[in-house]
C-alpha cells in the first residue's frame, strides 16, 4: 500500500478516488473520514432516526466503495450526498410499508437540531426554543418525501439549486418546485399547530 504521508488530508477528492479505484483503501479511507459527518447528517436529516441513519451512511460508503470506478469530476461530495440521499430514500419507503413509528421518538440530545441554540440565559426560553424545534422537526416528518428532502439539503444543510439538482438528480426548476411547495407546506403545518403557535410567540416576548 503506498506511502500517502502527512499531507494527504490536503490531496484532492478526485485523485484520491482515482487512487481508491485503483485498490487504495487508504485512499478511500481519507474520503470516509472527510465526510463521514456530513454523510451521516444527511441521512439523519432525512431519516429522523439515529440508528437507521447510522446504518445508511455506512451503507452508503459500502456503495460508493464498490462504485468508486464510476466516479467523475473533482467533489466528491455531491457524489456521496446523492448515494447517502437514495439510501435514506430506500430505507423511507420501507418504513412506510411498515407501522408507523411514533412521531416523539427523537435523537439524543447531543445530535444536531433544527434550531441554533444560543448559552443558556433564561431556562423558560430555552425550554421554548427546545419546544419549538422539536415541533418543527416533527412539521418536517410530515411533509411529502420529496418535499422534505428538498427542505432538508436546502434550508437544514445550506445547498443551493444546482447542488440539490446534483444530489437527487432532479431537474432544477423541479427543485424550485419541491422547495416552494414544502415551505408552503409546512408555513400551514406550523400555522395550524397550537402548541407551536404558543412557543413561538413566548419567544418572541421573551425578546421583547
Amino acid at each position: 500500500m503506498p506511502d500517502h504521508g502527512v499531507g494527504e488530508t490536503e490531496t484532492p477528492d478526485g485523485l484520491l478516488l482515482a487512487r481508491a479505484a485503483g485498490g487504495d483503501l487508504d485512499a478511500f479511507n481519507v474520503i470516509v473520514e472527510r465526510y463521514d459527518r456530513a454523510v451521516y447528517y444527511a441521512c439523519w436529516a432525512i431519516l429522523r432516526d439515529q440508528m437507521q441513519a447510522e446504518d445508511a451512511a455506512q451503507d452508503a460508503f459500502i456503495r460508493a466503495w464498490n462504485a468508486v470506478d464510476s466516479f467523475q469530476g473533482e467533489n466528491a461530495r455531491p457524489w456521496l450526498m446523492r448515494i447517502a440521499t437514495n439510501r435514506s430514500l430506500d430505507l423511507i419507503r420501507q418504513r412506510t410499508r411498515q407501522a408507523t413509528g411514533s412521531l416523539d421518538e427523537q435523537i439524543a440530545e447531543q445530535e444536531p437540531r433544527w434550531s441554533t441554540l444560543s448559552p443558556p440565559e433564561v431556562p423558560e426560553r430555552e425550554a421554548e426554543k427546545h419546544e419549538l424545534s422539536d415541533r418543527l422537526e416533527k412539521a418536517i416528518a410530515l411533509l411529502p418525501e420529496d418535499q422534505r428532502v428538498a427542505i432538508v439539503l436546502a434550508d437544514v444543510m445550506g445547498y443551493d439549486y444546482s447542488e440539490i439538482s446534483e444530489v437527487t438528480g432532479a431537474a432544477m426548476g423541479t427543485i424550485k418546485s419541491r422547495i416552494s411547495r414544502g415551505r408552503t407546506h409546512l408555513r400551514s403545518i406550523l400555522l395550524n399547530d397550537d402548541l407551536a403557535r404558543e412557543h413561538l410567540s413566548q419567544l418572541i416576548r421573551h425578546e421583547e
